[in-house]
């Protein structure tokens, strides 16, 4: 007898912690940080994870990236990209309404 699939609801916790996972594996990194998470609709989500990209001597010249890994609603890792490279002691420059 064929039983259904059952698909269990996942928190942002479990989500964010899939998605640094499948994302070390994959690139071969640590992630240092996860510095969001957000659902994509009603099907994903979306996480936002932070790399060393290049390790400098001090710590704080060290190159960073921001990527952007898109997960199904079961947490398995659709896509990945980088959205973003910078200097650690580099802050993002100020907003509009700041």
């Amino acid at each position: 007898m064929a039983s259904a699939k059952t698909t269990k609801k996942r928190s942002p916790v479990e989500i964010a912690r899939a998605a640094r996972e499948q994302v070390e594996e994959l690139l071969g990194r640590e992630v240092e940080a996860v510095s969001g998470v957000s659902r994509d609709g009603t099907r994903g989500w979306t996480v936002a994870l932070e790399l060393v990209e290049l390790e400098r001597i001090p710590p704080t010249t060290s190159l960073l990236g921001t990527y952007e890994a898109k997960l199904d609603g079961d947490g398995g890792l659709l896509e990945v990209r980088r959205v973003r490279r910078y200097a650690r002691n580099q802050p993002d420059p100020p907003q509009e309404d700041e």
